[in-house]
């Protein structure tokens, strides 16, 4: 029986959970944030609900795996550090280099790296993560899980831009998508709850959260997905405007003075989304408390339901039908109002919410009524519990 630490890198974030494997029996989790500011807020969640927090200055990522290594130890979670065999690490961006998990080698190492100009504030994050690992824990298996990976499987019709094809020849511009292992995860939890394999099913998985995305999954694989060549692209998200014509670019840099294009991209990322439209916030839950009183803040509700709408029925399309509909991540885990909304626009598919069972925030269930021809899933994500299994089939 092995231990497994699943790890998320930030620029200034370490989150992870720890696992028994192959029982995936959760054994604790946390996070470690502000990583080389002061205050750094250290927290561990063990025991079916036992918290362990500490608010410490931690100037870098090598002294926060230290930190959680000693801590697993002291607070009898783990003996000692042996008990850990594996360790897998999210990498966000895998270019057209890893299809799959890979395992982890020094060659590996400067592979995410140098994929780190399609994602510039995650890969070289990530590969900071996975550096300390293997210097404190040098012969455990190391496995790297691309974000980008699940989505490999598009064909060249979905992926590819209509620019110039040297475009694409000579400097790898395309589709590369986000959220794969989420997506992933979701799309084999419904094929197991509709009691059919997966091979069989034509399924939408709606990740949305404050970064959101759209995949159709055909037969158990990514055909098409709503993010872009970065997460930039897509549906309204928190503060990311998603799709827009490039042409609007020049035109509100000139309008607005804005002289440095990484400005304005910063604009899109940043201040934009339901941000941008509503005035007041970012947060799904901040716009729903005042919508019946500030327009606004209808407006961006209702526009980021409509984006929502329109890639599930694109992606209907694109598999010509469609039989199941998941919803995910923190907008669509716990914003029943939200589901609601985008079914009742799509009902021409033959789809209809049941109330009561909707009537739910973070429980795995079909929400959907029983003579809907699509069935509509509410399925809590769990990224990290993939990301362990495919460091599992890595220790075989």
């Amino acid at each position: 029986m092995s231990k497994t630490i699943a790890i998320n890198a930030g620029s200034s974030s370490l989150k992870w959970k720890l696992f028994t494997m192959p029982q995936e029996d959760e054994l604790a989790s946390g996070v470690v944030e502000r990583i080389g500011l002061n205050d750094s807020i250290f927290t561990i969640k063990y025991n079916n609900g036992e918290k362990y927090k500490q608010v410490v200055d931690i100037a870098n990522h090598e002294i926060a795996v230290e930190m959680l290594l000693k801590q697993l130890t002291e607070l009898k979670i783990i003996n000692d550090f042996n008990e850990i065999t594996g360790v897998g690490h999210r990498v966000v961006a895998g270019g057209e280099i890893f299809k799959d998990s890979a395992l982890v080698t020094d060659e590996v190492v400067e592979q995410i790296e140098s994929l780190s100009e399609f994602a510039p504030l995650h890969n070289p994050a990530n590969a900071t993560g996975i550096k300390v690992f293997r210097k404190i824990l040098p012969d455990i298996t190391s496995v790297a899980v691309f974000d980008t990976s699940f989505h490999q499987t598009m064909p060249k019709v979905n992926y590819l831009y209509s620019i110039p094809l040297e475009y694409y020849e000579k400097h790898n511009a395309r589709k590369y998508g986000a959220h794969g292992t989420s997506h992933k995860y979701v799309a084999q939890k419904a094929a197991e709850m509709l009691e059919k394999p997966i091979e069989d099913l034509k399924i939408i998985t709606c990740h949305l959260g404050n970064g959101a995305s759209i995949t159709a999954v055909d037969g158990g694989k990514s055909v098409d997905t709503s993010m872009g060549f970065t997460p930039l692209a897509g549906v309204t998200m928190g503060t990311r405007s998603g799709d827009i014509d490039a042409s609007l670019l020049p035109f509100l840099m000139e309008k607005e003075g804005i002289e440095s294009i990484n400005d304005m991209i910063y604009i899109l990322n940043n201040e934009s989304g339901l941000k941008g439209i509503s005035g007041i916030s970012s947060d799904m839950r901040d716009l729903e408390d005042v919508e019946d009183t500030n327009e606004r803040a209808e407006l961006a509700l209702r526009i980021f339901e409509d984006r929502v709408k329109k890639y599930i029925g694109s992606y209907a399309a694109t598999m010509n039908g469609v039989d199941a509909i998941v919803f995910t991540a923190g907008i669509g885990e716990n914003g029943p109002e939200t589901r609601e909304k985008v079914i009742d626009g799509i009902s021409f598919l033959g789809v209809h919410i049941d109330g009561e069972k909707n009537n739910v925030r973070g429980k795995q269930r079909i929400i959907s009524t029983d003579d809907s021809k699509v069935k509509v899933l509410l399925i809590p994500t769990d990224e990290e519990v993939m990301i362990a299994r495919d460091v599992q089939k890595f220790s075989k």
